[in-house]
């Protein structure tokens, strides 16, 4: 007596919603797609293309690089998208401890980073020097330097004049190339209203040194160069790592609120199993 209906009074208050978990799902299947390019990008690259020039100046093959992590990330992504619309406990939980793995390891790697930061730029600028004097001799070392002299806004290791280094670019006075005192079109600025790429743009820029960057123009298009080096613009890595941590995080707390909400249900609907002989127990 003085008991009460728990079962059907607290159904109310155990539930999962479907904004946590089709957000989640979203969250993943965007990221499962992402893993799904990378991974064939890997693919097409490591059997069509053998870049000798570009492993000899990298640690990593790119290819075998762009691989491993698409296949982690396919890897995680789909246990968390069928763990949300399943509402497995087991898969979130694997999803959730392999993100805040993944999320204490950018930590690490950014404070020792940080600590280190001397150390890792030297490391840097080594590694684009040695990319530089193989700039000719393989294609797709050529493209991976001038997307990210494009994407970054660089030219060179620490100055523009570190393109003098390859045989083709360097300034010595018997230099035959018709290069000679250049910078690849990667390192011009594009205008507004430039639709085509100059791309001889960067003729003879390493003799230009003594000019201001806004008082430069080209013989066809009044393009700008970038001044700065690789080394100089790697913090803008640092706001992408911000972006992924961010990304991190919500995808732990995302499932980490799911997984408590499905434990609630589960604890709920034993209750009520438990109780159902008895109701007003």
């Amino acid at each position: 007596m003085g008991g009460r209906r728990r079962g059907a009074h607290d159904e109310n208050y155990s539930f999962v919603s479907p904004v946590v978990k089709y957000l989640l799902f979203l969250f993943n299947l965007i990221f499962w797609v992402i893993s799904l390019v990378m991974v064939a990008i890997g693919v097409y690259a490591r059997m069509m293309k053998h870049a000798e020039a570009a492993l000899r100046c990298l640690s990593v093959d790119p290819a075998v690089m762009l691989l491993v992590v698409g296949v982690l990330m396919f890897i995680l992504t789909f246990c968390g998208c069928v763990g949300s619309l399943r509402e497995n406990i087991c898969l979130l939980q694997t999803f959730c401890i392999c993100l805040t793995v993944i999320f204490l390891l950018q930590l690490v790697a950014g404070v020792l980073g940080f600590v280190f930061s001397d150390k890792a730029r030297n490391r840097v600028t080594v590694m684009i020097n040695d990319a530089i004097i193989h700039y000719r001799e393989d294609i797709d070392l050529q493209n991976l330097i001038d997307f990210g002299q494009k994407e970054f806004g660089c030219c060179g290791g620490v100055t523009y004049s570190d393109w003098s280094q390859n045989i083709y670019f360097s300034c010595k006075p018997d230099n035959p190339s018709r290069e000679r005192c250049s910078v690849p079109f990667s390192c011009c600025v594009l205008n507004k209203d430039e639709n085509v790429i100059n791309t001889m743009c960067g003729q003879g820029m390493q003799e230009m040194e003594y000019m201001r960057l806004e008082t430069i123009s080209m013989s066809t298009a009044a393009s700008t160069n970038w001044w700065t080096g690789s080394t100089a613009t790697c913090s803008s890595w640092g706001g992408l790592n911000v972006v992924c941590s961010v990304l991190q995080l919500v995808g732990i707390l995302l499932s980490q609120i799911l997984i408590s909400q499905i434990k609630d249900q589960i604890e709920l609907q034993n209750y009520n199993l438990k109780h159902s002989s008895d109701p007003w127990r």
